[in-house]
């Protein structure tokens, strides 16, 4: 479903006057009035948010921010810290 902004024509309340986002299925009537105050709105035409790939989930500060620790292979059974919190290595001692 996607997110579409919405702005009073005129004067309207706090919440239309500045511009507010609705998530509307594409199946639903164009919105025509303020869910609030009931003035007429108009639809704003805004730029899209792309992603492209998924090479920014692997990024070790994508980990930091939410709370993750990576790690990654350095050798036989060894592991080392490359993003967050947690001990720099980490090691397979075989148990």
């Amino acid at each position: 479903m996607p997110i579409y902004e919405f702005r009073a024509e005129r004067d309207g309340c706090a919440y239309c006057a500045e511009g507010f986002e609705l998530l509307r299925k594409l199946s639903e009537p164009e919105l025509t009035h303020c869910p609030v105050c009931g003035e007429v709105v108009i639809r704003i035409i805004s730029a899209p948010s792309v992603s492209r790939g998924q090479a920014h989930v692997l990024e070790p500060n994508h980990f930091s921010k939410r709370g993750f620790t990576q790690y990654k292979r350095a050798g036989s059974g060894v592991y080392e810290k490359t993003a967050g919190d947690g001990p720099r290595f980490i090691a397979d001692d075989g148990k």
